[in-house]
């Protein structure tokens, strides 16, 4: 048939068809198909296809005329099936739980643990509730119930979801509960790794790695508990649950107890002179040194027959057995082994759930408007309110690392010395070494200098590709132009001037952290322990000059230089330095009018840092065998471990004296790891609670590992490192904040790092660039940073919401962090996971031995 008879016979069939809409006429085709020609094969595959479907029909198989997959069409919505599956669940493992008590066999794996610490049982779904499981999950202990029971009158946010709960089992009184917990689940993917060992690794070896780990967490709790430092909670209640022998159980995150609208995202500013403070009674109590290390008694008497009060003391020989002890530890083949394998899985999985929730996490920080009444803006011409959403430029962070004579950029620096030199050239502000006064004027004239030739280049402060691996060249860039003597004079408390300068252009720094509202720092002032009035003037030019922010708190950093001091002859030995640190803070502690300044001063002092060259050679292990403090008055330098534990050993004491007189508290957070051994890493991880810098854990995985499980907060510092040790594109902090260790960004020293009037967000930005972190990424971070801070914990509430110290999603207020439940969902369940795995093994490693064995389920 030709194309014309086509067109003919196809204009008939229409017309035959009056009923139907005529169908458009599509022009032909220009590719022309070949003729199929029936062959022998073709009789063939017919009579296989009939013999099959003949067969089939034998066995009970009847074709139908209907159109359908093999899957089953639910009666509901899928999302809502599901819901109603999770309270059921929720309910039913309760309910066995009430009826027959704790488990008799240990096994963390019972039940998953959801992203705001409730109990969940893991289901034999591939999918339970937007929770991927990957294989079979193991069958649980709840009995299956039939759901077509009497209806329990079930309404509220049950009926406003439509959620088919009219046959519901669960009981009314408990509905309120477990909607209040359902509503603080984020909807995401939820990454699940099931089987009878996740580990990886053999058995046996996971059972050692665990023990282990579990024995080195112990440590560290111990060390916190005595010295007041933070744990984190879900850690320590993981050990207490092995320590107990029953079951990890969440904590709930419902039924806040504080107003959120008593807490706007900025706290009210201080009223009032910030120094003034009450002064309490003097104790009486007696203070002696010994050993290193001061002791308080109630009285004289009771000195004289060495009766202390009844506080823990820190145990020198139990400290080095513990050190040693994880110093074996980390050095273990099998063990680094292990802990290597779980980063890489880390690192892994959260690329993984980006990939599943980036998306998700970037749509929940658009939807979720801020309410602050400061940040609520009138239209013009309208009574509508403009509610504008939180983003990283308004939420709080906290510049957790910068050394106070280096706050400022160098061109602030330069700008505030021409000032000075204009406005106070006849300022006295030195002595010569034949005792004459000299003013500004004649200071620069004797360097042949003036204001007109001064330039940034000529400034000479700020670090280049000379300073790498040269700490002696990055120290003298503290010295403008290279001169030690313009240092002393404007960026120097203790000078001849009593801090004036200084003073001033620290208040220009703080002014411009005030005019950015949410950024805020804690600077470190310098205490070296040369002599006993260091404090008193530190104190005394703070409250003087009013140098003060609701934006600052203060960090005490005391440099690691007793050799450079004996030397020079300031001191005897090394115990003379821990007098002239602690005595004062003993005797303000004891009768504040003793030091009132200095007591007024510590209410804004938040903790110590020990500062220096790491990468010095240290000739000298500290054991059994090293003298003690009083009989060290050889010119070597003590180990850096030497240092760190004589410092918190004092802390410890203070700290309790203290408590008792309700006076504020200090935490130990040093330099550490920048480099050097890693011995000074495992001195941090039981003596600090945070360190600064951390670049060593790059190289050894079991405390990086245990830095993790702990959530021992890093202040690192990518552009100091840059200059100093370690080129920005190796800086592993985007490496320990994938695998979920608690980072956070600082400055360290905008003189020397940093060009711009805000280092902080110069910080931010350069690592957003480089490592291409995300808002969300940006956020967390900024989060971690105020967590790890001293600032109180009023200020922190107002910040990060007034549920901040809770765990999981109930804990992060996304319209104050702009942080998404998501990414603290999956923060959360991936430490409990992690816990929950080596707690298994370390129980296992135990019931071997008493002959019974922990099915690993």
């Amino acid at each position: 048939m030709d194309e014309v008879d086509r067109s003919a016979q196809n204009e008939e069939e229409s017309k035959k068809r009056p009923g139907e809409s005529q169908s458009p006429i599509f022009p032909n085709s220009k590719v022309k198909f070949t003729k199929h020609m029936h062959a022998e094969v073709d009789g063939k595959l017919e009579e296989l296809a009939g013999s099959i479907l003949q067969r089939n029909g034998e066995f009970g198989y009847e074709p139908r005329d209907e159109m359908s997959t093999p899957y089953e069409m639910p009666q509901y919505p899928i999302q809502e099936k599901e819901n109603r599956n999770y309270f059921e669940r929720q309910y039913s493992h309760r309910h066995v739980g009430l009826d027959s008590g704790p488990p008799s066999d240990y096994s963390l794996s019972d039940r998953g643990m959801s992203s705001s610490g409730v109990a969940d049982v893991p289901s034999t779904d591939p999918v339970v509730h937007g929770r991927l499981n990957f294989g079979s999950m193991p069958p649980t202990s709840v009995s299956s119930r039939s759901h077509t029971g009497n209806s329990r009158g079930v309404t509220g946010a049950f009926a406003d979801r439509g959620l088919p709960y009219n046959d519901s089992i669960i009981p009314q009184e408990i509905v309120a509960e477990l909607e209040q917990e359902y509503e603080l689940l984020p909807d995401f993917q939820r990454i699940s790794v099931s089987g009878e060992d996740t580990s990886g690794v053999p058995l046996k070896d996971l059972e050692q790695a665990s023990k282990i780990l579990v024995q080195m967490l112990t440590v560290r709790d111990k060390y916190m508990a005595l010295s007041m430092q933070a744990f984190p909670k879900v850690t320590s209640r993981f050990l207490e649950s092995l320590e107990e022998e029953h079951e990890f159980v969440g904590v709930k995150g419902v039924n806040l107890t504080t107003s959120l609208a008593e807490h706007p995202i900025h706290p009210p500013p201080m009223k009032g002179d910030p120094f003034k403070i009450d002064f309490p009674e003097d104790l009486g109590c007696v203070l002696r040194m010994d050993e290193g290390m001061f002791r308080v008694y109630r009285s004289q008497e009771d000195m004289d027959k060495g009766v202390q009060l009844d506080w823990v003391y820190p145990d020198l020989q139990n400290f080095l057995k513990d050190h040693a002890l994880l110093q074996a530890f980390i050095a273990d083949g099998p063990l680094k082994s292990f802990c290597y394998r779980r980063l890489c899985y880390l690192s892994s999985k959260f690329q993984l759930h980006i990939l599943l929730n980036e998306l998700k996490e970037s749509a929940e920080q658009k939807e979720v408007p801020h309410r602050d009444f400061y940040n609520i803006r009138k239209l013009k011409g309208s009574s509508q309110r403009k509610v504008q959403h939180r983003d990283f430029y308004n939420i709080h962070k906290v510049d957790t690392h910068v050394h106070a004579s280096s706050c400022m950029n160098q061109k602030h620096l330069l700008r505030f010395i021409k000032k000075m030199m204009k406005a106070c050239k006849d300022d006295k502000v030195c002595r010569t070494r034949d005792g004459s006064e000299m003013s500004l004027h004649e200071v620069f004239e004797s360097l042949n200098l003036t204001a007109y030739d001064l330039n940034v280049d000529m400034l000479d402060v700020h670090a280049d590709r000379n300073t790498f691996h040269r700490f002696d060249k990055f120290n003298a860039k503290y010295n403008p132009i290279g001169e030690s003597r313009l240092r002393e004079i404007f960026i120097k408390t203790d000078n001849y001037i009593g801090g004036k300068y200084f003073a001033q252009i620290m208040k220009e720094v703080i002014e411009d952290l005030e005019e950015s509202k949410y950024q805020n720092a804690e600077f470190r002032l310098s205490i070296y322990g040369r002599s006993i009035d260091e404090w008193d003037k530190l104190a005394q030019w703070a409250i003087k000059h009013k140098v003060y922010s609701d934006n600052v708190r203060w960090m005490i950093q005391m440099p690691r230089l007793y050799d450079v001091f004996k030397n020079n002859k300031l001191v005897t030995c090394f115990n003379d330095i821990l007098v002239n640190i602690f005595q004062p803070l003993f005797e303000v502690t004891k009768d504040p009018r003793s030091h009132p300044e200095l007591h007024a001063f510590l209410q804004h002092v938040t903790g110590f840092d020990s500062v220096d060259d790491e990468s010095k050679p240290e000739h000298i292990v500290f054991d059994r065998d090293t003298p003690l403090p009083p009989d060290w008055c050889n010119e070597e330098n003590p180990p850096y471990s030497y240092y760190l534990y004589y410092t918190f050993a004092n802390m410890v004491v203070l700290n309790h004296f203290r408590r008792e007189r309700g006076l504020s508290t200090f935490v130990l957070r040093p330099h550490c790891g920048e480099a050097g051994s890693a011995t000074h890493l495992v001195t941090a991880f039981m003596l600090s609670e945070s360190i600064a810098h951390g670049l060593m854990l790059r190289k050894v995985p079991v405390l990086q590992y245990l830095y993790y499980l702990a959530q021992i907060g890093i202040a690192m510092s990518p552009l100091s490192n840059n200059s100093l040790f370690l080129n920005y594109h190796r800086n592993p902090l985007l490496e320990y904040f994938n695998r979920g260790l608690n980072v956070s960004l600082s400055t360290d020293d905008p003189l020397q790092f940093h060009f711009t009037k805000e280092p902080l967000m110069e910080e931010y930005s350069i690592a957003a660039q480089v490592l291409k972190l995300s808002t969300c990424d940006m956020c967390e971070i900024a989060r971690n940073s105020v967590l790890q801070s001293g600032f109180p914990h009023e200020m922190k509430q107002h910040w990060l919401g007034p549920a901040y110290t809770k765990e999981g999603v109930a804990g992060n207020d996304i319209s104050r962090t702009n942080v998404p439940g998501i990414r603290i969902a999956y923060r959360y369940d991936t430490l409990v996971d992690e816990m929950r795995t080596i707690c298994r093994g370390a129980k296992s490693y135990d019931q071997e031995r008493k002959g019974t064995k922990v099915a690993f389920t």
